[in-house]
């Protein structure tokens, strides 16, 4: 038992008590935000196909993580130049980069794009990514377990997110 405790209180000591980023995001910067994509893998979602409910959730988290950068000083830019592209994108998240093209295309500092996926009615992920739109690198990500298909844990889970990793507050 004592072997094990000298190796956990070196760690302890040497562990940085909270990771940090090299440099924080730059506010009043132009945000391209591709919004968030739904993705059911649940068996109940492969019987009964979309729901209503679950689609009204999304368009809430949107609209969440939108006011957030807004509040916080940054510029959503409007994805209308690039709606032709993104018409065919099936999810931004996942498209081998079409998010920071159409980013840079709109003259945009950052690309954001996220995803919710439900594992089942109990367990979801979602995750939030912010690209820099010159070089393709993520600045900013995190993904997160939720459980509740509800209102409140899907807002709980973004909010998780934007306050210990993308805004760090």
């Amino acid at each position: 038992m004592r072997y094990l405790v000298l190796p956990m209180v070196v760690l302890a000591i040497l562990a940085p008590a909270k990771a940090s980023h090299a440099a924080p995001l730059e506010p009043e910067s132009p945000v391209a935000f591709f919004g968030l994509t739904f993705i059911d893998t649940s068996t109940e979602g492969a019987y009964f196909g979309a729901r209503e409910d679950e689609a009204d959730r999304l368009a809430l988290l949107e609209a969440y993580v939108g006011e957030a950068f807004e509040e916080r000083g940054f510029i959503l830019l409007d994805l209308a130049p690039v709606a032709a592209i993104l018409d065919r994108t099936v999810n931004p998240a996942d498209c081998n980069g079409c998010e920071v093209r159409m980013a840079q295309e709109l003259g945009a500092r950052y690309a954001v794009v996220g995803e919710v996926q439900k594992v089942s009615n109990l367990i979801l992920s979602m995750n939030l990514v912010v690209r820099d739109s010159e070089s393709g690198a993520m600045v900013r990500g995190l993904s997160v377990d939720i459980r509740g298909n509800n209102d409140k844990s899907w807002l709980r889970g973004m909010r998780y997110i934007l306050r210990n990793n993308i805004f760090e507050e």
